[in-house]
C-alpha cells in the first residue's frame, strides 16, 4: 500500500526498524489461538478535535494495550498528510503493558472539514492499523 502526502515526512532514522524487517509467518491467519502473537487493542481509534482555528497545531494520544502473547513491536508510523505527523516509541511494548501514539496535526492551510488518518506498521496480524483525527479548521479571516 503506497500513501501520497503533502509534504515529505522526516526520514526514519538509520538505527530504526524498517517496517520491511516486519513480517508475519505464511501461516498468519492460522486460527490457533496458542500462537505467541502481540494483539493491539486502542482504547479509541478516533478522535474529533472539534473546531479549531487555521494555523493552530492540536495534539493527541492515542493509548493501547498489548493483549497479546509476545512483545509488539511498531516499525513505522505515516500520517495520510505532512500535517499529521505520529511520534512512538520503538521499545517493544511487553505482554500486558501500555503504550501510545501521539499524533500532531498542523491546521494551516487545511481551511474546512478534515480527515486524517495515521497507518501504524508492526508485528501484529494484520501488520498495519489505522487511527483516524477529524475536525473542522476555521478560517483565518473568523479569526480576526
Amino acid at each position: 500500500m503506497e500513501i501520497i502526502a503533502c509534504q515529505p515526512t522526516k526520514k526514519a532514522k538509520d538505527d530504526s526498524i524498517d517496517s520491511d524487517l516486519v513480517k508475519n509467518p505464511a501461516t498468519a491467519d492460522s486460527k490457533d489461538t496458542s500462537r505467541k502473537l502481540p494483539i493491539f487493542k486502542f482504547y479509541e481509534e478516533s478522535f474529533d478535535f472539534g473546531r479549531i482555528r487555521e494555523g493552530q497545531k492540536v495534539h493527541h494520544t492515542f493509548k493501547f494495550k498489548n493483549v497479546g502473547n509476545s512483545d509488539l513491536i511498531i516499525s513505522n508510523a505515516h500520517g495520510s498528510c505532512g500535517c499529521t505527523i505520529p511520534t512512538y516509541s520503538e521499545k517493544p511494548v511487553l505482554p500486558n503493558e501500555e503504550g501510545a501514539i501521539e499524533v500532531s496535526f498542523n491546521s494551516t492551510g487545511k481551511e474546512g472539514v478534515n480527515r486524517k488518518t495515521v497507518t501504524i506498521y508492526a508485528n501484529t496480524i494484520p501488520n498495519t492499523h489505522v487511527l483516524t483525527i477529524s475536525g473542522e479548521v476555521k478560517p483565518e479571516k473568523e479569526n480576526k
